[in-house]
């Protein structure tokens, strides 16, 4: 059979997991719907790929053989999407920039120039991605290179720089009783409901709600929302608070929310990223260069993995 490459990443999910519900979280559909796919492809290959039980689900013989060679064709099937979306657009001209909420905020515009002067009839465009997409397609193929909050999940295969470095604030309804302060230890909020990204989101999420920093304190979720309008309506209806960048309050200024300083939490880094088979390319590592050159960065140098960038810049609420 013709196997769908679709239904391949769920066989190669749920093999990962060892769940169907821990799989079903990760890939952003309904257990049952992730049930049936799974059906689907043991019956188009005629075998058996997993054995059900209480305790999760446990590969075959014939579900480990798949299992070792999927990544490999995974892996050969984006890289040739990829390339070939990649060869569309150096056609066009065109480079395209993932980003969240504010990307770079003020510097954004400076790079964007800068890009434009070293790169002479060509165009930045820039795709702006839900919070649920904390790579803004980086890692689908979908940009060639992004404007991006550290943390995030799977960063660690992935280069960075990071660019800003910026306190992070609390986001409240006007009418909380901690509005009216100058600053606030984040201890006063711990017990607080909080407004929050996608759970499928991770590390993402975690980060916006501040799990590092809560004593062991569980988060309340208030609502969980995946854009900006929506993040502040839910503050603005009083359903929770939220952390955000410094710069939040410059970008995303509302009636009915108020942003304060907040103690006891690690500041936020922006960092332009690339995938490791972008260290090649002239044009990505031109805008990495004229990311460098727009906050005042040393130029030179290759970024490294993500996760281990140095501490160092925002968008409103969860990322």
């Amino acid at each position: 059979m013709d196997v769908d490459t679709r239904l391949l990443r769920y066989f190669a999910a749920v093999a990962e997991e060892g769940s169907l519900t821990r799989a079903a979280r990760r890939l952003f559909v309904s257990q049952p719907a992730l049930t049936k796919q799974i059906r689907s492809l043991e019956t188009g290959l005629g075998v058996e790929l997993f054995t059900r039980s209480r305790s999760g689900m446990a590969l075959t013989e014939a579900g480990r053989t798949l299992a070792e060679q999927a990544p490999e064709l995974l892996a050969a099937c984006d890289r040739a999407l990829r390339e070939t979306k990649g060869a569309a657009s150096r056609a066009a001209r065109v480079l395209r920039v993932g980003f969240l909420a504010s990307a770079a905020n003020e510097a954004t515009q400076d790079i964007i120039a800068g890009f434009g002067r070293r790169r002479p009839g060509w165009r930045v465009e820039m795709r702006q991605a839900a919070w649920s997409n904390p790579t803004a397609g980086l890692v689908d193929g979908e940009v060639e290179v992004a404007l991006l909050r550290l943390p995030f999940p799977g960063a660690g295969a992935l280069r960075a720089e990071v660019l800003l470095t910026e306190e992070r604030r609390v986001a409240l309804p006007a009418a909380h009783p901690l509005a009216g302060h100058d600053r606030i230890d984040f201890r006063e909020l711990r017990d607080e409901p909080f407004v929050a990204a996608p759970a499928e989101t991770g590390r993402w999420r975690d980060y916006w709600l501040a799990a590092d920093e809560r004593g062991g304190v569980p988060p309340r979720i208030g609502a969980v929302t995946d854009q900006p309008d929506a993040w502040l309506q839910a503050i603005a209806n009083g359903y929770g608070i939220a952390l955000a960048p410094e710069s939040a309050a410059r970008f995303y200024a509302r009636p009915g929310v108020v942003y304060r300083p907040v103690t006891g939490v690690a500041p936020s880094r922006v960092a332009v990223v690339w995938p490791p088979a972008a260290d090649t390319d002239p044009v990505v590592q031109d805008f990495v260069r004229c990311c460098r050159e727009a906050v005042g960065g040393a130029a030179g140098g290759r970024g490294g993995p993500a996760e281990e960038a140095p501490r160092g810049g925002p968008e409103p609420g969860p990322g």
